[in-house]
């Protein structure tokens, strides 16, 4: 019985996590300040990323040392949320707004993560009796307006920059998603940050590779294939960043493609 409860809500979480959001415009965020040089301190936020996210040997993943942060680690990045909190973005330019609510998002996963630690998977949290994840809770109040992590994802960055490579920027605190970088992302290099992001995920086995013969992606790109266009877009955005063998490979591939993904949390531990 406990089995079958337990698959049964597997398969829940299975189908709400394939009916991505469509992208819902939240148009109290867009707006800019194109002549603003105003640059956010991300500082803080840098110096987590530097003690606590480790390239693991192993896998080749950049992964978070979640059982080494200490208290006063933990309440340095409450005070660099609280100091995101305290600003207006629509007050910043665009590329630094793009930096400050991918920083944003990123690091209030790994907050939430810490609140609940020890936790093996991130869709363990959230609130209500069939929790499937935090990502509607209600985290941070911004400009007046309370924020999730659904509205960050949903309601901002994809409709306003309308920038499909803002998922490889976006971390879910899972070993499927795209690692957790050790840089912070900054306005005057955001782009090319993307850029780099983009051919780190697609190079990695949880990005894109060859099982059998067969292409097997990450299921982002089943999840967000709309954001880049269609399939065929899926597949160009892959080649056009893919390198060595995996770029040989797809060449002239014409086959079926299957989707997979590790929602198991991004935990480094000591190797």
């Amino acid at each position: 019985m406990a089995r079958s409860v337990v698959s049964a809500l597997l398969l829940l979480f299975s189908i709400a996590v394939q009916a991505v959001p469509s992208p819902d415009r939240w148009s109290y965020w867009d707006k800019a300040d194109q002549s603003s040089e105003q640059v956010v301190d991300h500082s803080k936020w840098q110096n987590f990323l530097d003690r606590y996210v480790i390239l693991s040997e192993s896998t080749g993943m950049y992964m978070v040392e979640y059982g080494r942060v200490t208290k006063t680690e933990k309440d340095s990045l409450d005070g660099y949320l609280k100091s995101l909190a305290g600003q207006d973005p629509r007050k910043l330019n665009r590329t630094e707004q793009l930096a400050y609510w991918i920083n944003l998002y990123n690091a209030l996963t790994v907050d939430l993560i810490l609140d609940y630690y020890p936790v093996k998977s991130i869709t363990r949290l959230g609130k209500g009796w069939f929790r499937m994840g935090p990502w509607r809770d209600e985290l941070i109040i911004i400009a007046g307006q309370t924020i999730s992590l659904h509205d960050i994802e949903h309601r901002i960055l994809r409709p306003i920059w309308n920038n499909p490579r803002i998922h490889y920027a976006l971390n879910c605190a899972s070993i499927g998603c795209p690692d957790l970088l050790p840089e912070v992302f900054q306005g005057v290099t955001i782009d090319e940050q993307l850029a780099a992001a983009a051919r780190r995920f697609i190079n990695q086995k949880k990005g894109a590779t060859f099982v059998s013969g067969r292409l097997v992606l990450s299921s982002i790109f089943d999840w967000y294939e709309d954001d880049f266009m269609d399939k065929d877009g899926v597949l160009k955005e892959i080649k056009s960043f893919a390198s060595g063998d995996l770029k040989r490979q797809l060449e002239n591939y014409r086959g079926r493609i299957s989707y997979r993904y590790n929602w198991k949390l991004n935990e480094y531990r000591p190797e």
